[in-house]
């Protein structure tokens, strides 16, 4: 199979971080709908990365989908729960992470266009989503030492990729000082080869 990515998305960093926690093997091919001449809208119709194509040529996107799929083929530690309640947690959680990553990238996406075109109040107001975004991680996190209890999952995949994300986009926001175990939880996703290995490069 092969992964259709860009080194700096969060989403895609989500779908690389699974594969590597699965070890499950894969081919990296770097496009960007953003790139002229890119092809990924001939393999997704939506024109998004990331895209996971399979070995029968089945292309899958979307990282919640890619993820999903990605922890049924393998049973190497499992990624989302199988009891009900807490498979809604974590979903949950991965729902509130892409959301602060959907606001920063429009907020990327709006500041390139050019200057006379820009709107402050939509910048505002996906500001305020990834403020608001923030808190509800930091409280559901709380003193836990995971987003979902005692256990890694894709919670603390999606919430590390969201946080890692800010510090590339928006470093001036200076989460971590307001959120202490956040930044906790980021430090020790850090250090986890699968996080290390896909941090993206300086933007």
């Amino acid at each position: 199979m092969k992964l259709i990515a860009s080194p700096t998305s969060p989403y895609v960093r989500k779908v690389r971080i699974a594969l590597a926690e699965k070890r499950i093997e894969y081919a990296l091919v770097l496009d960007s709908p953003w790139t002229p001449g890119n092809t990924v809208a001939a393999i997704n119709p939506l024109g998004k990365i990331p895209v996971l194509v399979l070995d029968d040529g089945t292309a899958l996107f979307d990282s919640r989908v890619i993820v999903e799929y990605l922890d049924t083929v393998s049973p190497v530690t499992r990624l989302i729960p199988e009891p009900s309640r807490q498979r809604i947690a974590v979903r949950r959680c991965e729902a509130l992470a892409d959301g602060i990553c959907d606001a920063a990238a429009a907020i990327v996406l709006e500041h390139r266009r050019p200057a006379p075109q820009r709107s402050g109040e939509w910048i505002e107001r996906q500001q305020a989503k990834i403020v608001l975004g923030l808190k509800g991680l930091a409280q559901d996190l709380g003193e836990k030492p995971w987003c979902c209890g005692e256990s890694y999952s894709l919670a603390d995949i999606a919430a590390g990729c969201a946080l890692g994300y800010l510090d590339l986009r928006q470093p001036e926001l200076g989460w971590r000082a307001e959120y202490h175990h956040l930044a906790l939880l980021a430090d020790k996703l850090a250090t986890r080869p699968s996080f290390a290995d896909t941090a993206p490069p300086a933007a």
